[in-house]
């Protein structure tokens, strides 16, 4: 158990300064938010960065926005392929495209047949693939026997151990004892826990956000919760990796209070303000759309609005950016998931920094 103690006296303190954006969002968020009613991500996409324009400056005109080494791909949006052809020709297409890591959603391949993890493994890096990263759900509290962290912790990381994982985490929301301040103080507690069991055996535990993790407390509507779970978690123990398409949604959606106050906020500054919190990070992309409940339709990367190269290039001027940040393409629902996977990797190898 992490010895941190609750922040509790000083909750409101914490999310009063700036440094923990909240309801009291820098002046770059406010001003993103204020032009108009398109999502702040998109709004680059009006001066024609976005549906096919790439987000990026060519080829030869300066230098790659993405770190190499550094390109990953969550294996969720290549489960059909994996469930009928199996991990070996799935790894032998994301070879050929391009891609240095992988994130696991599961480790069993469905009709392609039974696999253990030290072949996995050793598949994984006779392509040239390093297991960057795991999802593990958080909590199944009707099942003792389930596989997530609250129920069998240390099967778990015994499996991310064998299979040499430098991270292990969840996507799932922190929502297990209820949306109040207090019940995401109790999920923080948890975090912290599977964070200091992960640490002794060299690992990351991390937290994968959807938009909901950016909506507000139902007892305290002026408190947003994603910033009790940054400001109750220990920094050193627990990790995140913010899925940006997610991000922007929330700031869509969670703008407001639920008494209608402005409450902006922008993905980008939460990272820049602790950059080292996020080692991790799912690149997927959307059309602006403000009829739509999220603001955006989930497209193929670099089919979107979200101005990657904007994103990662500020990243990548944080302290130690281009070497501590990890970034894995995602689709949720893509229409063909291997050339999902081509055009994501092709796209994010075309980004250049403006000079």
């Amino acid at each position: 158990m992490s010895r941190k103690k609750s922040a509790d006296p000083e909750l409101a303190h914490q999310l009063s300064r700036r440094g923990m954006l909240g309801v009291t969002a820098g002046v770059s968020a406010a001003a993103l938010l204020g032009a108009s009613a398109i999502p702040a991500a998109a709004q680059g996409a009006q001066a024609g960065h976005g549906h096919g324009h790439g987000h990026g400056s060519g080829p030869g005109k300066g230098q790659p926005v993405l770190t190499p080494g550094r390109l990953g791909v969550q294996l969720y949006s290549l489960r059909d392929k994996v469930s009928t052809l199996g991990f070996a020709k799935v790894f032998d297409e994301l070879e050929r495209f391009g891609y240095d890591e992988i994130e696991y959603a599961g480790y069993t391949q469905g009709s392609a047949g039974a696999i253990t993890l030290p072949q996995l493994k050793r598949l994984a890096r006779d392509h040239g693939l390093k297991g960057i990263g795991s999802h593990v759900n958080y909590y199944d509290d009707n099942n003792p026997g389930a596989y997530s962290f609250a129920q069998n912790l240390t099967k778990v990381l015994d499996d991310a151990q064998e299979l040499g994982l430098e991270h292990i985490g969840t996507a799932s929301g922190p929502f297990r004892y209820g949306s109040t301040v207090d019940a995401w103080k109790r999920a923080a507690a948890d975090f912290n826990t599977y964070g200091a069991a992960a640490r002794r055996r060299g690992m990351k535990f991390y937290q994968h956000n959807h938009a909901e993790e950016f909506s507000f407390a139902t007892d305290r509507p002026n408190v947003r919760l994603y910033d009790v779970l940054l400001a109750e978690t220990d920094p050193n123990l627990v990790y995140l990796e913010m899925d940006i398409y997610w991000a922007f949604a929330g700031q869509f959606r969670f703008s407001r209070t639920a008494e209608g106050r402005p409450a902006p906020f922008d993905p980008l500054e939460y990272v820049l303000r602790q950059p080292h919190r996020y080692p991790l990070f799912h690149v997927k992309d959307g059309i602006a759309d403000i009829a739509a409940r999220d603001g955006y339709r989930m497209v193929d990367v670099g089919d979107g609005d979200i101005d990657y190269r904007r994103f990662i290039s500020a990243v990548n001027k944080t302290r130690d950016g281009r070497r501590a940040h990890h970034w894995q393409v995602e689709h949720d629902e893509p229409v063909d998931s291997l050339a999902f996977a081509r055009k994501s990797a092709a796209h994010l190898h075309s980004l250049r920094e403006r000079r």
